[in-house]
C-alpha cells in the first residue's frame, strides 16, 4: 500500500520488504501509518529467487528495507533483486534501508592482497539501481563516502541512551570502550550522559583470525564502578565477553554491554550467559529470536528510529536532526522488539 505523508501531495511512498524479517518491515511501517506493500517472492529448485511487485510503483519514492541477517548472502542478494525490479519498474527513487549492513567492518585492508567489502556493497547497491542508502551505526562512518550518493547514517544512540538512563542509576558509572576505535563514540556516550568518566580497554587483534582479539589492559579507572560497554555490534561474544573479564578482574562493581547490532553468531549465547554482565541491551536491526534471549538481555525495536528516517528523507526533512532523539510522535511507541 503507497502512502501519501504530508508535503507535496503528488508525491506517492511506498515501502517493500524481503523476507529476512517481515516483522521489522511491519513495526516500521506501522510507525508510519502505512502498510509494507506486497511483493511475491520464493525460490527456484536451484536456489535462485524470483520478484515482483503485486502493485504499480511508478514514480513512487520506494523505501527497501531488508536485515542481513542469517543467512546473510541469500538477503542481501534478494534486496539487489528487488532493487533492479524497482528500476525496471519505473520507481521515482530507490532507498535502500539496511539497518545492519552486511560487510560493513571490511572497510579497509589489513594486510596485502585483502578485498574492501564494505565498498563493493555499496558498489552493488548503486550498480543495481540505489538512489540512496540508509543504515544504522555503520562500523565505521566514513564508509558513506564510499556510495556516490546521498547516505543517511542513523544512530541508535538516543534510544539506547534513554533506555540506560531510566534502567541504571548513573551517580557510578563509568563509560568503557572496549577498543581504542570506539573511543568518539563512547565520549559522545559519557558527554550525553552528564560528562560521566571514560576508561577504554587496550587490546589487539590478530587480522588473520576472524572474531579474535586480546585485552591487554584498561585505561582509566573502573573499580567499585558501575561499567557501561558500548560497542557497534555483538557477533560471537569473544571479544565482548574477554572485556566483561577485564573489567571484573580490575574491580568493576557491574558491568552492563550495550550494542546495537546483535548478530549472536554461534557460540555467543554460551558465551553471554555466562560472561557475568549485569543486563545485555540490544536493538533488533537483525532478528534476535527468542530461544537466543537470555533473562538479562532487552532487545530495543529500532522501527521507531527507521520510520523517522523514511519520513523525514520522503518529506525531504532533516535526518541529523535524529541524533538529538526521536521524534515526539514517535516516543510513545513500544520501544521492545516483539
Amino acid at each position: 500500500m503507497a502512502a501519501i505523508l504530508k508535503g507535496n501531495p503528488k508525491k506517492r511512498m511506498a515501502l517493500v520488504t524481503g523476507r529476512a524479517y517481515p516483522e521489522q518491515a511491519e513495526a516500521t511501517a506501522e510507525c508510519l501509518g502505512i502498510e509494507p506493500l506486497e511483493t511475491t517472492a520464493y525460490d527456484f529448485a536451484n536456489g535462485e529467487m524470483y520478484v515482483r511487485y503485486t502493485q504499480p510503483v511508478r514514480g513512487a519514492d520506494v523505501f527497501v528495507l531488508q536485515s542481513h541477517t542469517d543467512p546473510i548472502n541469500k538477503w542481501i542478494m534478494e534486496q539487489l533483486l528487488m532493487i533492479d525490479a524497482l528500476k525496471r519498474a519505473s520507481a521515482r527513487s530507490i532507498t535502500v534501508v539496511a539497518p545492519f549492513l552486511g560487510y560493513s567492518r571490511q572497510d579497509k585492508k589489513g594486510q596485502g592482497r585483502e578485498p574492501i567489502t564494505a565498498r563493493l556493497m555499496f558498489d552493488l547497491f548503486q550498480t543495481a539501481g540505489a538512489d540512496r542508502i540508509m543504515t544504522v551505526d555503520l562500523h565505521a562512518s566514513q564508509e558513506q563516502g564510499f556510495f556516490d550518493g546521498p547516505v543517511d547514517h542513523l544512530t541508535a544512540m538516543p534510544v539506547l541512551l534513554d533506555y540506560v538512563k531510566n534502567s541504571m542509576p548513573l551517580e557510578n558509572a563509568t563509560i568503557v570502550s572496549p577498543d581504542a576505535g570506539r573511543i568518539k563514540v563512547s565520549e559522545r556516550w559519557a558527554a550525553k550522559l552528564g560528562g560521566l568518566p571514560l576508561a577504554f580497554i587496550h587490546k589487539t587483534r590478530d587480522v588473520t583470525r576472524p572474531n579474535h582479539a586480546v585485552a591487554h589492559g584498561i585505561i582509566g579507572e573502573v573499580r567499585e564502578r558501575d561499567c557501561v560497554v558500548v560497542d557497534d555490534m555483538i557477533d560471537t561474544a569473544g571479544t565482548i565477553c574477554e572485556a566483561v573479564r577485564t573489567l571484573r578482574e580490575a574491580g568493576a562493581k557491574s558491568v552492563t554491554l550495550v550494542a546495537t547490532h546483535g548478530l549472536l553468531s554461534g557460540p555467543a549465547i554460551e558465551r553471554l550467559k555466562g560472561c557475568g554482565a549485569r543486563e545485555i541491551v540490544l536493538m533488533d536491526t537483525v532478528p534476535v529470536p527468542q530461544e537466543k534471549r537470555l533473562p538479562n538481555m532487552t532487545v530495543l525495536s529500532v522501527a521507531p528510529l527507521l520510520a523517522a528516517g523514511i519520513r523525514s528523507v520522503f518529506e525531504s526533512g532533516s535526518v541529523s536532526n535524529l541524533m538529538n532523539g526521536l521524534p515526539e510522535d514517535m516516543r510513545p511507541r513500544n520501544m521492545y522488539a516483539a
